[in-house]
């Protein structure tokens, strides 16, 4: 009796040793899509807009296509995830865009394989507003301003602040003109911190910059920026960060303007903290009509800059304004840079309007310079996310 007691008990956790597994392998659930229970402004994917406020995580599903149909404000504690593969689609025209405010966080994390994308159906440059994040990293505008989109405030005293991270993201058809002194651009920076990560970033097709810096600290690394109707590469209000591997390209019928558009503060040329950023390894592309200057600096901005690729511009460098003239002019801040189909080396002119002669070690050349890091093609590390 004792034997077969032990047998039915046996039986009985086979029994059920077998539904389990059974139940297990029934089930059609794929663990490699992350789970997500939608909250706030990811509830509707059709009408993808509004506020992420203080304490709230919004976290979009990468099998859905998000509509934006108006503005995203991320809100001081809140804080944007979207994950891999994510694809958001403006349709509210200048109306849609994505604002980080100061305390607000995003993060957008794609993969080379897999990145995460901000486009429009209507592809069309300037068909929405691009994104837009708000820091609390030093300015020369004042102690804090407020931002072209969104009114949101920027600038304090907080260097390594941080609005989270955007890595292999592409930004498509953004960016707008409304009049002179207020345009969206495809990413805008306004006083963000070094605790912020950009990494492989795509700016494609936009109707105004590429990527504008206006001061703060934040560094980036593997740009690009094609195919923008205005600067492939913008700084003003004081940035102070590096920038490593940027590839920009104006279109081929010369829509378009500066590879880089340098500035302090067109106010008051020597505000301080002075614009003053590291780049290293970029190429600039420019074409056979169109704006004539590859590198504009001006209005008494500062850099370093090395190994850089400048292709198909009128002048190669252009220095104007005398904070800036005598900074760059003989001072060796520029460093090999390898010039190809270039009318004009570099030229200078002080506020006057008068030009200067461009001295000896103003820049160095190296004419087995890799730029981006493949010259004027396109660098290996774009491949597979930033459609080049």
């Amino acid at each position: 009796m004792k034997k077969n007691h032990l047998k039915l008990i046996a039986a009985a956790l086979f029994i059920g040793t077998s539904f389990a597994i059974q139940s297990c392998s029934n089930n059609d659930d794929d663990d490699s899509i992350p789970k997500v229970n939608p909250v706030g402004i990811a509830q509707d994917p059709s009408n993808f807009k509004g506020d992420v406020p203080n304490g709230q995580v919004v976290t979009l599903d990468p099998t859905k296509v998000y509509k934006l149909t108006g503005a995203v404000m991320i809100k001081d504690g809140g804080k944007l995830v979207i994950p891999a593969g994510t694809r958001i689609e403006a349709t509210g025209g200048t109306s849609s865009f994505i604002t980080v405010e100061q305390g607000g966080q995003i993060f957008a994390n794609g993969t080379a394989s897999s990145p995460v994308i901000f486009t429009s159906p209507a592809a069309t440059p300037g068909s929405w507003g691009g994104l837009v994040l708000c820091g609390r990293a030093p300015i020369n505008k004042g102690t804090s301003a407020t931002a072209e989109v969104g009114n949101a405030t920027y600038g304090g005293t907080s260097t390594t602040d941080n609005s989270g991270s955007l890595t292999y993201v592409r930004v498509e058809y953004a960016g707008a003109i409304y009049t002179a002194d207020k345009e969206f651009n495809g990413l805008s920076l306004f006083g963000v911190g070094n605790g912020t990560k950009i990494e492989n970033v795509a700016l494609v097709n936009g109707s105004d910059d590429g990527i504008e810096f206006f001061g703060g600290t934040v560094n980036v690394s593997n740009i690009v920026s094609i195919n923008n109707e205005d600067d492939a590469f913008d700084w003003t209000e004081g940035w102070n960060g590096t920038a490593t591997n940027i590839f920009a390209k104006r279109r081929s019928n010369g829509t378009g303007n500066r590879g880089i558009e340098a500035d302090n503060n067109s106010n008051n040329h020597n505000a301080s903290p002075r614009s003053n950023p590291t780049i290293k390894n970029a190429t600039f592309i420019g074409a056979t009509s169109g704006e004539a200057d590859g590198i504009k600096l001006r209005v008494g901005t500062y850099a370093s800059i090395d190994n850089v690729v400048l292709s198909g511009w009128t002048t190669g460098i252009n220095m104007e304004n005398d904070a800036t003239v005598n900074y760059f002019n003989g001072g060796g801040k520029i460093t090999n840079v390898k010039f190809d189909n270039i009318t004009t080396k570099a030229s200078a002119k002080l506020n006057t309007g008068t030009s200067v002669t461009v001295l000896a070690n103003t820049y160095t050349e190296n004419t087995s310079a890799t730029g981006a890091g493949n010259g004027t093609s396109a660098p290996t590390w774009s491949s597979g996310w930033s459609s080049l």
